[in-house]
């Protein structure tokens, strides 16, 4: 195992406890990337879906015990609480053993920048004043991270390479997601201008992203319920988006792709028994 070692992660969007999270694929990450500083940017327990339905396995638990375990052994974690785990706000301010639970967070990268690390819902106006409707949207969209597991299922016994995502096609071709996600990015890139900080890190829309939006540098951490992606900073302050899924959906191996294609086109010569073509086959050289 090659451990990369990094100056601070960023997760967010894993709903523990429901069937749709990657437990699998976040201890995956976590083991090839460590840090001194792991931000959890809010929505990392699902208490919405938990009244609901409980999926709490085996691989999750272990995820619980790596943060845990981390943070004791030296790793600065600090949790920021998202609409979905919502509960924890009320606790803002104190420690959880080595773990911080704030509110908001302003990072300061290695290079001087400032960056504001939030869970974002409070920029989503449907979450804010029509929770009910907010609800439904969380019940149709575990239902397209069901039916993708299904998909995905499907696509690695037919031998079809690469990660897809049907909920994120979804949200780029129904115009009123493009839309939303376009309204979130601008109104959280205003208010950290407003701030006077440089940029903002963070979740909540499960859309991962790192560009400029109207001049100020807009990250978001993704989610860990169907495309599987992180944020990592390195030394020298650099961001990179990490995109796990795509990682774990390697293609097909090309050398047996093109054995197997060569072993289809043989062709046995006109009126020979298959018994002849064996023994031709399996026969040394002449010239051996």
């Amino acid at each position: 195992m090659n451990l990369t070692r990094v100056r601070s992660v960023f997760i967010s969007d894993v709903h523990l406890g429901t069937r749709a999270c990657q437990a699998e694929s976040l201890l995956g990450f976590l083991r090839d990337y460590s840090a001194e500083h792991l931000f959890m940017v809010g929505d990392i327990v699902d208490f919405w879906a938990m009244k609901r339905e409980v999926r709490w396995t085996a691989a999750q638990n272990t995820v619980v015990q790596k943060i845990l375990r981390r943070a004791r052994h030296g790793e600065k974690v600090t949790f920021i609480p998202g609409n979905h785990d919502e509960a924890l706000r009320e606790h803002v301010g104190i420690r959880f053993g080595e773990i911080a639970l704030v509110g908001e967070h302003v990072h300061t990268m290695a290079d001087g920048k400032r960056y504001l690390v939030i869970h974002g819902d409070e920029f989503d106006q449907v979450t804010r004043y029509h929770r009910w409707i907010a609800v439904l949207g969380d019940i149709a969209y575990n239902g397209l991270v069901r039916v993708n597991v299904w998909l995905s299922w499907l696509r690695r016994r037919l031998g079809i390479a690469g990660y897809w995502s049907l909920a994120g096609y979804a949200k780029r071709k129904v115009k009123l997601a493009v839309s939303f996600v376009g309204d979130f990015e601008r109104s959280v890139a205003r208010a950290v201008r407003d701030r006077g900080l440089d940029g903002v890190i963070c979740g909540h829309i499960h859309v991962a992203a790192m560009r400029k939006v109207d001049g100020i540098d807009y990250v978001n951490c993704g989610d860990w319920v169907d495309s599987c992606t992180a944020i990592v900073e390195h030394h020298d302050g650099r961001l990179e988006l990490i995109e796990w899924g795509k990682r774990e959906a390697a293609p097909i191996d090309a050398d047996l792709v093109a054995t197997l294609q060569s072993l289809a086109t043989l062709q046995p010569r006109a009126g020979a028994t298959a018994t002849e073509h064996r023994a031709s086959r399996d026969s040394p050289s002449r010239s051996a």
